[in-house]
């Protein structure tokens, strides 16, 4: 095991690899809850819910196409990544396709599963890698502290610390008690508190250099938050996985109609989870990688591997019965605590088969024990901005707009897409065009007209 993640070379070991995979795991562990409550249409009234597949189905169908896809990553991508179904396409599969288009969540799935299935050829044949290869590496780094401040913006948005505003967008939320709040409010002030005292512990852990600081402040914020009532102590241990018969295969029941299959409406399906997940997941990986020091010049070993398991994972949620699967920002946490190979990511995928059995005890790992995490995992990933050259304007406002469109519009996908557009025009401005990769030019018009017409 030890030569064939090849511990020696990334200078790393049993314990600190497992560590990075559990914490990452905790970072990750949120999805179990969050895609069935989405994708089950939770909270919608009776007569639209039933349009949805049941949550105990899609609960199984998560756990497993992240299990799945965090080993495929660990053995055959080798990298520290961790993969799950996607925020973001679980809410375009459920409001958008389903909710909005009308098309039934089967056929939703088939739409999810011809997409990866177009992500994996792409992959397999090296487009997808030759497309990073063109990417400027002031936007490589730009992508790594965008996705630093995203992560860290869901932490303080998760924690209560940061909340909407309709004067503001976002503003401060309380971080007091006072007369006259009701027990949400309270509840809302205790959760913040919570993660300020993660995030204070967090942080001293990381100062005096301690080994998996990230995973012991995720564990005392974890007990102090049952010591003070915030978090509730699980009321069981174990339990069986639901069936997944409702949801598992359905998706093959569309996939032969060419009258479905070349419709307008599965078109724009397959389209949109092909290009959101494209960028968002080639962002995700390279910028975790680069903060692991797993990037040579800017390139991955191997890129094949880590791609084609990418859009694999894809494949297999979609036949579960999930929205598409992919590599996860959270993976970053377990990087900070020391992961460098791909037992990182199987031990995440050892994790998450489980929880098929321990979900209960997933009660304690709430929003406000993770966003500590979150937030110093952003300033780790913050730091890469030191390698973009500021005194060059071409090179800085791309990387600028990079970096700050992606926490303001949620979206990895359009911080890429901002920086990807600034960059050729002002190069070209500057007279530098040549030093500009003809597929940065392709990609320039997908990305306009994905903006001007397709966005939406």
């Amino acid at each position: 095991m030890r030569k064939y993640f090849e511990f020696d070379k990334h200078g790393t070991n049993y314990r600190t690899e497992i560590i990075a995979g559990i914490t990452t795991f905790l970072a990750m562990a949120y999805i179990l809850a969050v895609n069935p409550s989405i994708l089950s249409g939770a909270g919608l009234p009776p007569e639209l819910a039933e349009k949805f597949p049941p949550a105990t189905a899609v609960f199984t169908a998560t756990a497993l196409a992240a299990a799945i896809g965090s080993l495929l990553m660990g053995f055959i991508g080798k990298l520290p990544i961790g993969q799950a179904p996607g925020m973001g396409l679980n809410a375009f599969f459920a409001f958008t396709a389903v909710l909005a288009m009308g098309i039934p969540w089967q056929q939703a799935l088939a739409g999810v599963f011809l997409s990866c299935t177009l992500f994996l050829i792409l992959s397999l044949t090296g487009v997808r890698t030759k497309i990073i290869d063109a990417i400027p590496a002031s936007l490589k780094h730009a992508t790594t502290a965008g996705i630093g401040l995203f992560i860290a913006f869901l932490g303080l948005k998760n924690a209560g610390i940061i909340v909407g505003s309709e004067a503001t967008l976002v503003a401060m939320g309380h971080l007091s008690f006072k007369e006259g709040m009701d027990a949400a409010q309270i509840l809302a002030v205790k959760n913040a508190l919570l993660t300020i005292f993660g995030l204070v512990v967090t942080g001293i852990l990381f100062a005096r250099k301690v080994n998996a600081a990230v995973f012991i402040g995720l564990l005392t914020t974890a007990v102090a938050g049952i010591i003070f009532g915030i978090v509730q102590m699980p009321t069981h241990v174990f339990s069986a996985p639901p069936s997944l018969a409702p949801t598992f295969g359905v998706a093959f029941n569309y996939l032969f109609d060419p009258s479905i299959i070349f419709s307008k409406e599965m078109l724009i399906i397959v389209f949109t989870f092909l290009f959101v997940d494209f960028f968002d997941a080639t962002g995700t990986l390279l910028g975790v990688c680069n903060q692991a020091g797993l990037l040579k010049d800017g390139k991955l070993d191997n890129p094949g591997r880590a791609f084609g398991t990418d859009a694999a994972a894809g494949m297999v949620g979609a036949i579960l019965g999930t929205s598409t699967t992919t590599a996860y920002v959270e993976s970053s946490a377990g990087v900070a605590a020391g992961g460098k190979t791909g037992l990182t990511a199987v031990t995440v995928g050892v994790m998450f088969l489980l929880s098929l059995f321990l979900f209960p005890v997933l009660s304690v790992v709430t929003s406000a024990v993770t966003a500590p995490a979150l937030i110093i995992v952003g300033v780790l990933m913050a730091s890469s901005l030191k390698h973009i050259e500021w005194d060059k304007m071409e090179e800085a406002l791309p990387a600028f707009l990079t970096m700050l469109t992606m926490p303001l519009s949620s979206s990895i996908a359009a911080g890429i897409a901002s920086g990807f557009i600034f960059y050729p025009v002002l190069k070209v401005c500057k007279g530098k065009g040549r030093e500009v990769h003809p597929a940065m030019y392709v990609l320039f018009v997908v990305f306009v007209i994905y903006f001007i017409w397709l966005r939406d």
